[in-house]
């Protein structure tokens, strides 16, 4: 979460959920991932950053996580704002791929 700007304005959105505030967004990774195992081993790849200004950007990429008995992947779109205490995350849209049949 050090990532993410430490506003009530923070948003995460995920399927047809939306996440406001940097503390609700914190609650809402500790409920689903409370487990080392329900956490595995998060990596990003393919990421594409285009600057919108000298303080904001967007960020394009994919994830996966890796853990016992799946593979969860996505893609993700994050809004980057330049703030005093660095580049963070204001905006966090992630979408999981379909399970495959």
């Amino acid at each position: 979460m050090k990532g993410y700007a430490r506003s009530p304005k923070t948003i995460f959105v995920s399927g047809d959920e939306v996440t406001r505030g940097w503390q609700t967004v914190r609650d809402r990774y500790a409920r689903k991932y409370d487990s080392r195992e329900k956490m595995g081993t998060l990596t990003f790849f393919g990421m594409e950053i285009t600057l919108l200004g000298e303080d904001a950007a967007v960020a394009l990429g994919s994830w996966r996580l890796q853990r016992k008995g799946d593979q969860p992947h996505g893609k993700f779109t994050l809004l980057f704002r330049r703030l005093p205490e660095g580049w963070r995350i204001v905006v966090d849209h992630t979408s999981a791929a379909e399970p495959r049949r």
